[in-house]
């Protein structure tokens, strides 16, 4: 198709822009911006956000007694509610679930009065907000699970790497191999923290199947090794996470259902011969439950080195297969972002570590305003210091 051009006049020098995209421009050390896709607000059938920014789901553990978020929570999403979606860090589903220290949870009467101290205070600054379902799988350590007893994974496979508990980095510990009746009550889990998430005030949960934790383990050869009817064939591996996803649904329906993977992850050591024709399977399915949207996980180039298997962008690739809203996420920057939006190849991008140290991302990326730089020290465990004592751009 031959290029379409129009022709700008800007400080009497003429510029050549390209009108099917929308870059940043330098001509001679001036920047003109044409538009800033990611600020125009969207909708679809089950969302209609104010502009295409998404925080991404981010473990700060901090929660409070009983795993209950507090008003310290409730204060830090607030201030980021004027992203187009909140989603909530990640929390566990079950006791079994958790896998570090102080990560809220959403299967108690106490953590859903917590959630609810979160919730309202996003409505009220105007904002929405997802709660991630967690189940870590295998990567816990009996000191972490409450009753002390082992994790539990797809197969009675350890993991490669150590595991963060309360007296520091350890060996990884074998995991108990759920069995068919443990799996269907993990389910039942899951569909029944997505019914308290809605008694929280959430506006729709968001599946964690992504990051070597216990769907993506499922999912992966090497993390699971069963030779019943959830391992060995693709279509097996990928059952768990299907009758996830189905469960949820038939609690709070499809609108309030999303769900999020890493096709080309491998977190905690995990590994899978075939992750491509893996992917297209479980995301093919996925179209026939028509969810609030899919949210893929670009991976870290290093991470794929020697593994030739994996693809180096995902959501290029799954776009086309995908036929709802899809947020990509990860190493995003603005001028990556607008790109990836003005492409087509997603509809909103999730950002992580800006989010963290910028309250009003959002205001700061309209006003063309610098960044405040984050403090890695104080991403997990805490108080209010890098949490929400980050400046913002005009005091609120």
């Amino acid at each position: 198709m031959e290029k379409q051009y129009i022709a700008l006049l800007f400080d009497n020098k003429k510029i050549m822009i390209r009108t099917n995209r929308f870059y940043d421009l330098f001509n001679f050390g001036t920047k003109i911006h044409l538009m800033k896709f990611i600020s125009k607000p969207y909708e679809s059938a089950a969302l209609r956000l104010p502009n295409r920014f998404v925080m991404a789901p981010l473990t700060r553990q901090r929660a409070g007694v009983g795993l209950a978020p507090t008003m310290l929570n409730a204060t830090y999403y607030a201030q980021r509610s004027s992203a187009g979606l909140l989603i909530s860090e990640a929390s566990q589903i079950s006791t079994k679930g958790q896998g570090y220290v102080n990560t809220p949870g959403i299967y108690s009467e106490a953590q859903i009065e917590g959630w609810k101290l979160v919730t309202r205070a996003v409505h009220q600054a105007g904002g929405r907000i997802f709660c991630q379902l967690w189940h870590v799988g295998r990567h816990s350590h009996p000191s972490i699970q409450l009753d002390g007893s082992q994790p539990v994974g797809p197969s009675a496979v350890k993991e490669t790497t150590l595991i963060t508990t309360p007296s520091g980095k350890v060996e990884p510990v074998l995991p108990h191999s759920l069995t068919i009746g443990e799996i269907e009550a993990t389910i039942a889990d899951y569909a029944k923290a997505a019914r308290n998430a809605m008694e929280a005030g959430f506006d729709g949960v968001e599946i964690h199947g992504a990051n070597g934790y216990l769907i993506d383990q499922f999912l992966n050869d090497s993390s699971n090794v069963r030779q019943d009817i959830y391992g060995g064939s693709i279509d097996n591996k990928c059952r768990f996470g299907l009758q996830v996803v189905e469960a949820v649904v038939d609690a709070i329906g499809s609108h309030r259902t999303g769900i999020r993977l890493s096709p080309s992850g491998t977190n905690f050591g995990v590994f899978n011969l075939e992750p491509v024709a893996t992917f297209e399977f479980l995301i093919h399915k996925l179209n026939d439950y028509n969810l609030a949207y899919l949210h893929l996980i670009e991976p870290v180039a290093s991470s794929l080195e020697n593994l030739p298997q994996y693809l180096k962008r995902v959501t290029p690739h799954f776009r086309p297969i995908y036929k709802g809203t899809l947020i990509t996420s990860a190493g995003y920057t603005f001028a990556t972002a607008e790109a990836a939006l003005n492409d087509g190849l997603a509809d909103l991008v999730a950002f992580g570590k800006d989010f963290i140290s910028n309250p009003d991302l959002v205001e700061r990326y309209a006003a063309d305003a610098p960044l405040n730089s984050y403090d890695i020290a104080t991403f997990y465990g805490g108080d209010d210091r890098g949490y929400t004592d980050y400046p913002y751009l005009l005091r609120k």
